[in-house]
């Protein structure tokens, strides 16, 4: 099943006839906390079916909850970590963070900061060097128990953070650094290892940037990540937890206004957005 966040409230889809039910009243916030998520979802689909949500009805997944990533969790953004930090003598860091047994976790974004598809994401006026970094969000409830997940890009600043690894803050968090979408895939089990993450960056109608890798690829569980994000930290709405990259564009290349992100992961969907 599929949740969507929507200006009609939330609509549910069971995934193989489309069709669409609402949830009714309830807020987005009160049905990720719920306990009885499944069941709820499960119900209304035996309701009556409503027209499916126009792409400009759809929303941002997120009600009042924190976005926070977990960084070199793919040996692929290692490599590319200690590659922009390199002149810096920061690129150890990331090196130890690899095998170290607790995982690098960084807050991301508020609701407010959050971008949903078909939106407009951004670039900081003050770098060179700006990525999208497409990764399998985790979506979590206040008990720590992962409920579903989404499509999230954590957009980067890799000159602002290669500077210095104290500047992370700065490369990653700002206005329109973040977007969340299409919907959620509610799950109670883990996805299969060869879940596909894809994205392409076209540039005037052209393909300038395309990769995918598999979940399979991710070093750390998810039940980890999601263990040392509750530590000594509650989430009275839940979270959402992006759980690294595992495709990093060259060197070479950085985003442009104008620029359309489609990141695609099975089973859930597209998210796609313009650079502003």
């Amino acid at each position: 099943m599929k949740l969507y966040n929507t200006t009609r409230g939330i609509l549910v889809t069971d995934n193989q006839s489309q069709h669409f039910a609402t949830l009714g009243s309830i807020v987005w916030d009160e049905i990720i906390a719920a306990s009885d998520l499944f069941d709820r979802a499960q119900k209304a689909l035996s309701g009556p079916s409503v027209t499916p949500p126009a792409a400009s009805e759809i929303l941002a997944p997120i009600g009042t909850q924190e976005v926070w990533a977990a960084g070199v969790t793919y040996y692929r953004s290692r490599s590319a970590r200690i590659e922009e930090s390199k002149d810096a003598g920061g690129g150890t860091f990331y090196d130890r963070v690899y095998s170290a047994d607790r995982p690098e976790l960084f807050f991301k974004a508020t609701a407010r900061r959050v971008i949903g598809n078909d939106g407009n994401i951004r670039i900081r006026t003050d770098a060179t060097w700006s990525v999208p970094e497409p990764e399998l969000t985790l979506v979590i409830n206040p008990r720590a128990e992962i409920v579903g997940y989404t499509i999230g890009n954590d957009m980067s600043s890799r000159d602002i953070e290669g500077e210095n690894p104290l500047y992370l803050p700065q490369a990653k968090v700002y206005d329109g650094s973040c977007a969340l979408g299409p919907c959620v895939l509610l799950a109670d089990v883990p996805l299969p290892k060869a879940t596909t993450i894809s994205i392409s960056i076209k540039r005037e109608g052209s393909v300038a940037f395309a990769g995918s890798t598999s979940i399979a690829e991710i070093k750390r569980e998810f039940s980890e990540l999601v263990s040392y994000l509750f530590r000594d930290n509650t989430f009275p709405t839940g979270a959402c937890l992006m759980t690294g990259t595992g495709v990093v564009p060259e060197d070479d290349f950085t985003l442009a206004h104008g620029d359309v992100v489609a990141i695609v992961i099975d089973g859930i969907g597209t998210l796609s957005n313009t650079v502003a």
